[in-house]
């Protein structure tokens, strides 16, 4: 799709547009415009000509028909949560979603309607009032649109599945402008693909997800110096190894925040802890996390029942906003010579904010989902690691984007060729098929269907088979 200039979208035809919304227009002259074009990322630094704050359907729609007129390029945004910039444009326009924010619970059907200006805190909030909870993210303030759409990893994984997994229909409006209900039995190629693909094929207006009995659960962290990160690693494999599907869990290296639960002299110091939730009984849940807590002494152990709302904000303080540049891949396995390279890396790590983690979900019931029944490709990865690199200094990016890149070379002896959309950083050097495994296809014969003229191509593009880019 070309990309206009600025200019093509002034004066009396903006007035025009923002007379036809309610949500009304931002454009760079106006107060507010600098807020409303940050992301997550303090490294994105875009400027969209017009920034159209939707209230629902009918305004993506006209939004999307300017774009159409004034042949812009087209961002979607949702909460905000964006490590790729792929949420605003330079010059082009943004339908910006994140007033969106409706929520219907259905407690008898135990499902949950939600619009994608929402972060699973909020979610998850709502549903704690009728005794259940939604297989949302590992971090509270991820927005549900762009979770979803690329899978959705987090703390009910392994009990409970992806997020798209639990997706029971989708409010969609095409580039085309039409609105279309995505189900298993309504546009059915489209719902597929919605469940792994990304935001290649429209804008999602609402979500429908199933849900699930949950209020109380056993979750936390041990806290060890990282002086025994070696002997910390193998115990996190063997404890994987053995774990019902009711635990999920992740081993990551940090410098320990000024919490109250971690000792004072503890503070700043390089740490390496084990963090899980298990969704099941607490009592259960000691049993199963017993080994964990045996091994010590630890610099801290916070594992207790806690209501599943304050589980999902254990991970909050460690992915700040800040600059942000991440790789990431799912493993083959964690031999002790790939712990040896995590270890010796994060000796190194240039800035304090940086968290490297090894999170764990493999089996349980993201397995058990057939390969074929929705996009997202990689379900038979047992471990997967993310390196976030987050710093707050510009002038220190080229030092942080180093290392991440140095770390990921020295991984590759053991990264499969399967990388989590949602963890991949805005690099184009990931191949289609490594995101996508072997869905890309299908998916390129759904994006030809919806997006012929890939409007919507700034997500982890994948291009129309007729090469439009």
């Amino acid at each position: 799709m070309n990309q206009a200039v600025v200019t093509a979208a002034d004066g009396a035809a903006v007035e025009a547009l923002a007379a036809q919304v309610r949500g009304g227009v931002i454009r760079p002259a106006d107060a507010g415009y600098d807020d409303a074009r940050a992301v997550w990322n303090w490294s994105i630094d875009r400027r969209p000509a017009v920034i159209v704050r939707c209230t629902g359907p009918a305004d993506v729609i006209t939004a999307l028909a300017f774009a159409r007129t004034h042949v812009l390029q087209v961002a979607v945004r949702g909460a905000g949560h964006n490590v790729t910039g792929s949420a605003v444009c330079d010059a082009g326009l943004v339908v910006d979603l994140s007033a969106m924010k409706g929520i219907h619970v259905d407690p008898a059907k135990r499902t949950v309607r939600v619009e994608p200006g929402l972060t699973w805190a909020e979610v998850t909030q709502e549903l704690e009032a009728f005794g259940l909870a939604a297989a949302g993210g590992y971090v509270s303030t991820t927005g549900v649109g762009g979770l979803t759409l690329g899978g959705g990893l987090g703390w009910l994984v392994r009990k409970h599945g992806l997020s798209c997994d639990n997706l029971v229909s989708a409010d969609v409006v095409t580039a085309d402008g039409r609105y279309l209900r995505a189900s298993a039995t309504e546009h059915p190629d489209l719902f597929w693909a919605l469940r792994g693909g990304g935001g290649n094929f429209g804008v999602v207006t609402s979500f429908e997800f199933r849900v699930h009995p949950l209020s109380t659960v056993l979750a936390g962290l041990v806290i060890h110096p990282v002086s025994r990160a070696h002997e910390v690693l193998r115990l996190f494999r063997e404890l994987t190894s053995e774990a019902p599907d009711e635990l999920t869990c992740g081993a990551i290296l940090f410098h320990a925040p000024p919490a109250p639960f971690i000792p004072a002299e503890a503070h700043g110091a390089p740490v390496i802890a084990v963090g899980g939730v298990y969704a099941g009984p607490p009592e259960d849940g000691e049993k199963a996390v017993a080994a964990l807590r045996a091994f010590g002494p630890p610099v801290a152990d916070i594992f207790q029942p806690m209501p599943f709302s304050a589980a999902q904000t254990m991970a909050d303080p460690l992915w700040p906003r800040g600059h942000q540049y991440w790789k990431s891949s799912f493993l083959t396995g964690l031999p002790d010579d790939a712990i040896d390279v995590v270890v010796e890396h994060f000796a190194s790590v240039p800035s304090p904010m940086t968290p490297v983690l090894v999170d764990h979900n493999g089996g349980g019931a993201i397995a058990r989902v057939p390969a074929e029944e929705t996009a997202f490709g990689h379900r038979n990865w047992t471990f997967n690691l993310l390196l976030s690199s987050i710093w707050s200094d510009a002038a220190d990016s080229a030092s942080n984007v180093a290392w991440t890149r140095r770390f990921m070379t020295a991984m590759q002896p053991y990264a499969a060729d399967a990388q989590y959309v949602n963890y991949v950083g805005a690099e184009s050097d990931e191949r289609p098929a490594d995101l996508f495994g072997s869905s890309y296809d299908r998916l390129v014969a759904v994006k030809d269907r919806y997006d012929p003229g890939n409007v919507f191509n700034l997500y982890h593009n994948i291009p129309p088979s007729t090469g439009v880019q």
